[in-house]
C-alpha cells in the first residue's frame, strides 16, 4: 500500500470515528437515533450468536460422521487382520 492509499484510509477511518462519535454523544433530539442504533447493534451481536451457534452445531455433526466413518473403517481393518491372522 503506498503512502497516498494510507492517507486516504486513515482519512476516512477518521471520518466513520466521527460521524459515530457524534450520533452518540447527540444532544437530547438525537437520543432516538441512540437509541436505534443501539439496537442495531444488539440485533447484529444476535445475528453473529446464532450464526456461530448454527457453524457450531454444523461442526459437531461433521465430527460425528467423521468420528463413526473412522470407527467403521478401523473395524475393517481388524477383522481383516484378524482373518489373515487365522489363515497364517
Amino acid at each position: 500500500m503506498n503512502d497516498n492509499s494510507k492517507v486516504v484510509v486513515a482519512l476516512l477511518a477518521g471520518l466513520a470515528a466521527g460521524a459515530a462519535l457524534g450520533i452518540l454523544f447527540a444532544p437530547e433530539k438525537g437520543e432516538e437515533t441512540r437509541d436505534k442504533l443501539s439496537q442495531s447493534l444488539k440485533d447484529l451481536g444476535d445475528s453473529i450468536r446464532d450464526k456461530a451457534a448454527d457453524e457450531i452445531n454444523n461442526l459437531s455433526s461433521l465430527k460425528e460422521k467423521v468420528v463413526s466413518s473412522i470407527k467403521t473403517k478401523l473395524r475393517s481393518v481388524e477383522e481383516e487382520y484378524s482373518d489373515d491372522v487365522e489363515h497364517a
